[in-house]
């Protein structure tokens, strides 16, 4: 792939390790391919191969057979590390190693190179598509069974395909605007230290042979000006732009720092990125890594079963849906009935609206009494959304090692500690990020937290 038009400059004297890293990066941008479709070969042999074998025995462990493995492969180790990763190293994940942002940057060199969309620059589709592909995987138990993994993961890696065999050259158009986690991913990039910072004073100042345009020449994938980039959300940091005009540089910075700067260039001050942070990651996950473990949930539907018995109505009791409906094992003695389904779906919306409700009344309380958006001041529960996500993700890591006979039996408290540390690090940014009432802000975050925080503290030591 084209990476640049001009030689890449030395580090300078006195260039931090980092920043010859970034400047590496770029160097070896072969390794970084090659390692991508290791990557994208191994993703396809774990995501294919154990939908098409028979489900593996009581007996089978990680280390014997290949379904077990692949499942504690996605679930045990790459989604909880990808999001932990996220917020320490930044999107180097999607720039480095992502199989669909590979395949649909390189489909894309081949394709018909159209221009993108206006239906496709939505800012609502990360939030749609999130909230449909968990709900969905919860639907046919996408943590335990490889078929709908398959679905799912197949599914959502063939329409990166596509989007990149139609839309734009050499690009991810497909992780900008249409990518299940591209919004969480954005969200959760602003608070990792590690970032590529652009001097823009620099870049101007570069000398005559390395200024032939006031635009970048790299190939950005993402599709960024790079001269204007302030925020760490949309850059993949792929290492591609390192050293550019003397003005680029991976560097460390105070992981605070997006949050409190005055104005947010990045655009992710909006709606829709507020909505997905309350209402999705901090909603829609929240009782989709809980209504197995809830007796709520059990007991509705005994009571709606009951309800239904006595008028006999029978189709919701006894008809299940197919595999890529409902789950659907009866090999395994794990069926899903309609009514199973529907009581699902309400328990995961009437979590979401709960929870979101609670967070998005006490922003909205907070955001008025200190005077700030209240889609500005939900920035600051990035750390306490991220962790939740982290947390949720863990338990289907330590699930899986207990199968193996390995129990944690400290990891409850860990969870519980790091929700607590992370509710205190948004409040903490509540409080630096206003500027009047600040106690009253803080105050308004730790409520917001309360609620899931208190959910989680339920699931943990009550049930």
């Amino acid at each position: 792939m084209n990476t640049a038009t001009r030689p890449i400059l030395p580090a300078l004297p006195g260039a931090s390790r980092l920043a010859r890293l970034g400047l590496a990066m770029r160097r070896h941008r072969t390794a970084i391919i090659a390692a991508q479709w290791l990557v994208v070969a191994s993703y396809l042999l774990l995501v294919a191969v154990p939908a098409f074998l028979p489900l593996p025995p009581d007996q089978a462990h990680i280390w014997n057979d290949l379904t077990r493995f692949a499942q504690f492969v996605f679930w045990g180790i790459w989604w909880p590390f990808v999001i932990l990763s996220i917020m320490v190293l930044g999107r180097a994940w999607c720039g480095v190693f992502c199989p669909e942002g590979a395949l649909t940057e390189w489909v894309s060199r081949y394709g018909l190179g159209r221009g993108i969309p206006r239906w496709m620059k939505w800012g609502g589709w990360p939030f749609v598509a999130f909230v449909m592909t968990t709900v969905f995987g919860q639907m046919t138990s996408v943590y335990e069974y490889p078929k709908p993994a398959l679905l799912i993961l197949g599914g959502s890696t063939l329409a990166a395909i596509a989007v990149g065999l139609v839309w734009g050259r050499e690009k991810r158009v497909w992780c900008k605007h249409l990518c299940p986690v591209s919004g969480i991913f954005g969200l959760l990039a602003k608070v990792a230290p590690v970032h590529f910072r652009v001097d823009r004073t620099a870049w101007d100042a570069a000398p005559a042979g390395h200024r032939t345009s006031r635009q970048h020449v790299i190939n950005c994938a993402p599709l960024i000006n790079i001269r204007r980039m302030e925020s760490a959300s949309a850059c993949h940091a792929c290492g591609r732009c390192a050293g550019e005009r003397n003005a680029v540089q991976l560097a460390l910075r105070s992981p605070n720092a997006e949050i409190l700067r005055p104005a947010d260039a990045s655009g992710e001050t909006g709606a829709w990125p507020a909505r997905l942070l309350v209402f999705g990651m901090l909603g829609v996950a929240l009782g989709a890594f809980q209504w197995s473990a809830s007796p709520w949930l059990v007991t509705a539907k005994q009571a709606a079963a009951g309800w239904l018995v006595d008028r006999e109505v029978w189709w919701p009791l006894n008809e299940t849906g197919h595999w890529w409906l409902f789950t659907y094992y009866p090999e395994a003695r794990d069926v899903f009935t309609w009514l199973d389904g529907g009581m699902l779906l309400a328990y995961i919306g009437a979590e979401t609206l709960v929870v979101g409700g609670w967070i998005w009344g006490w922003l909205r309380l907070a955001g008025k009494l200190s005077g700030l958006p209240w889609q500005r001041l939900s920035q600051t529960l990035i750390p306490f959304a991220g962790t939740s996500v982290f947390v949720g993700l863990s338990l289907l890591t330590t699930s899986q090692l207990a199968g193996e006979r390995l129990v944690l039996p400290w990891a409850n408290d860990a969870r519980i500690a790091l929700l607590a540390l992370a509710a205190v690090w948004s409040a903490t940014l509540a409080w630096r990020v206003v500027a009047r009432r600040r106690a009253a802000a803080a105050a308004g975050i730790f409520a917001a937290a309360a609620l899931p925080f208190a959910a989680w503290a339920t699931q943990f030591f009550a049930w």
